[in-house]
């Protein structure tokens, strides 16, 4: 097996920055693999009285990957379909029941292609200790460390979820994707 065969794979011996963005990629690898390849109606499996679904994961986390480095990261605001959508904070997961399968996939394709380019930016902008325009209520501000923080600990939440979710649609298992896999959406 080489690196190529498992490219969300954290180096063995890496710098801090390097090995932030690879525990990211590979929770983004994880999180696709699991949502991945399904059509409306495993996007739409719930489990026991939850009413999160895949579908409803994979548009929740485009919102964050562009929350996160967009509006935390740089102050501007949030693009389409954020910006029109009259979001409420459950409107990801409640709307995405009326999206397909290729919406859904190409909007969290986007969004993580879209946050991997501007943090590879803001890196080479100043490190991870820059500060971002987010403040608490005591004036003190985060640092882009933080920020990559807190949306790691985000995909190892859902990600969690996406794995009983998976498993419920088609019996999927499994910590990784296998060597060689690719979004196939």
């Amino acid at each position: 097996m080489t690196d190529s065969d498992t490219p969300w794979e954290p180096p063995l011996a890496g710098t801090e920055t390097e090995h932030l963005i690879a525990a990211l990629n590979r929770l983004r690898t994880t999180f696709r693999w699991k949502a991945g390849a399904l059509d409306a109606a495993g996007l739409q499996t719930r489990v026991g009285a939850s009413s999160l679904t895949l579908g409803g994961l994979l548009k929740h986390m485009a919102a964050q990957e562009d929350y996160a480095f967009t509006v935390k990261m740089t102050g501007e605001p949030m693009g389409p379909p954020w910006n029109s959508s009259g979001w409420d904070g459950d409107w990801e997961f409640t709307s995405a029941a009326d999206d397909t399968p290729e919406e859904l996939y190409a909007l969290w394709d986007g969004a993580a292609e879209r946050s991997a380019t501007r943090l590879a930016k803001a890196l080479a902008n100043g490190g991870l200790d820059q500060l971002v325009p987010v403040f608490w209520p005591d004036g003190r501000q985060i640092s882009l460390r933080r920020l990559l923080c807190d949306l790691i600990e985000e995909y190892g939440r859902h990600t969690g979820h996406a794995d009983l979710l998976r498993e419920a649609v088609d019996g999927l298992t499994g910590e990784d994707p296998p060597p060689g896999w690719r979004a196939n959406a």
